[in-house]
């Protein structure tokens, strides 16, 4: 008996000592993404799933709370990949920086906030006139897409609507709590858990009133993709396969994967944000960006004023890894 025993104990620490070492040999990569939202659903499948984990990675999340610090984070090395607007890597290559990041694939296409109000009821865009409206900060992608469906809607921000532009983006929730605003773009869940709460309404889909435009993407420094091509190629299908995952899972099995990151929010109210995304076509289905997305994307940036040239598809965007992954490379 104590022989048997003895080969057990052998056999366990054995055991522990591999899965120790798979651990240890999985390759760590820092992802700074741009704020933590249902919304990214695909990228807190993949790592909850082991996607990622089969691809030899060990993914570790920082959220930077605002597109200008996951960038920043990015060119100062301390993130290998960032999760951001692309607009903002139109910027950079328009501040004339040649060693500029590069696009390696798009997560979501569209808009993921939504309009919360103080009053519930009937909503129409009417109700804004004479309002005011927080925006987030000029130059970020929820900023100039509140003010293209402002004015799509018939709205002049500045003349029969205020659009409240100086509240940092991760701060403009407790300032609408707090009561500055008529409305608010909040993205999810906390927009779903301020309706629950009663501190307001959700009025209306941002993503649906804008309309199709590459939103969130993932980019890395043009020497990663040098260097250290393969651990590229093993993020984007690792991502890949999530995003094939998410449109196949149900809406409940979508909110176990992601809870973990969320550890506030019921599996009930998951499913329901899951549920509304996926029905609004919010999330690729694979990692490629289009032309003319990107297109509609710089037209929503001049629109709001903030494009002092168009960029070059070509310059900005690498789609070489999104389609390996798809063809099974």
């Amino acid at each position: 008996m104590k022989k048997v025993l003895a080969v057990l104990l052998v056999a366990v620490f054995l055991l522990s000592l591999t899965a120790c070492g798979q651990k240890n040999d999985l390759r760590k990569i820092t992802i700074n993404e741009v704020t933590r939202s249902v919304f990214y659903a695909p990228l807190y499948a993949g790592i909850t799933k082991g996607f990622f984990e089969k691809e030899g990675l060990d993914i570790e999340i920082v959220t930077g709370g605002g597109s200008d610090k996951s960038m920043t984070a990015l060119l100062a090395g301390e993130a290998e990949i960032s999760l951001m607007g692309p607009e903002t890597g139109v910027y950079v290559v328009n501040e004339g920086k040649e060693n500029h990041p590069m696009i390696i694939a798009q997560l979501t296409k569209r808009d993921g906030s939504f309009l919360v109000g103080r009053e519930d009821g009937d909503f129409s865009w009417e109700n804004l006139k004479g309002k005011s409206v927080i925006g987030g900060r000029p130059g970020g992608m929820p900023y100039m897409t509140l003010l293209y469906v402002l004015k799509k809607n018939g709205l002049v921000p500045g003349e029969n609507v205020e659009v409240i532009d100086n509240i940092q983006f991760n701060l403009m929730g407790g300032a609408f709590e707090g009561g500055t605003g008529d409305y608010v773009t909040l993205f999810e869940p906390t927009a779903s858990q301020f309706e629950n709460a009663g501190k307001g309404y959700i009025v209306a889909n941002m993503g649906l009133e804008s309309g199709e435009v590459p939103y969130t993407a993932f980019m890395v420094m043009p020497d990663t993709i040098k260097n250290d091509s393969k651990m590229v190629e093993a993020f984007v299908r690792a991502l890949y396969k999530a995003q094939e995952w998410v449109w196949s899972a149900s809406d409940e099995e979508i909110a176990k994967a992601m809870q973990p990151f969320f550890p506030d929010s019921d599996v009930e109210t998951l499913s329901l944000v899951a549920k509304s995304y996926r029905e609004t076509d919010s999330w690729t289905k694979n990692g490629v960006m289009t032309e003319d997305s990107f297109t509609r994307l710089q037209d929503i940036m001049d629109g709001a004023g903030e494009l002092a040239n168009r960029v070059d598809f070509n310059k900005l965007v690498d789609n070489s890894f999104a389609q390996k992954a798809m063809e099974g490379k």
